[in-house]
């Protein structure tokens, strides 16, 4: 089940987006209008809406949360844009990285509360 909204997602939504891979969650952000997609099983699925509802293309990437250990990371083959100065499936700009888990954080609090 893919989510995609602005507010962070309520215990009931992360039990919802934990369907797909159990103690993990795919999520793919757009870090200018701070919008999240989750539960996909691929990242494009997630992508491909955000863009459907106006992202831009340099504003969207994907990573991911183990609900379990409250690991965040940003790692998504959508990353890899060498267009956008992006040559790996990690987000290589460290400005953007710490924003996409700022983001990551404040769209799950409720795992780190």
């Amino acid at each position: 089940m893919i989510i995609t909204k602005k507010e962070p997602y309520t215990n009931e939504e992360i039990t919802k987006l934990r369907q797909q891979f159990d103690t993990y969650i795919k999520t793919v952000i757009d870090i200018e209008k701070k919008i999240c997609s989750a539960g996909c099983n691929r990242h494009f699925e997630s992508e491909k809406i955000l863009l459907e509802q106006g992202s831009s293309q340099p504003s969207v990437w994907g990573g991911g949360i183990d609900i379990e250990t409250r690991v965040i990371d940003v790692n998504s083959f959508i990353n890899i844009r060498p267009l956008d100065n992006n040559t790996s499936n990690e987000i290589q700009d460290r400005q953007m990285q710490r924003t996409f888990e700022e983001l990551m954080r404040y769209f799950f609090k409720e795992i780190y509360e």
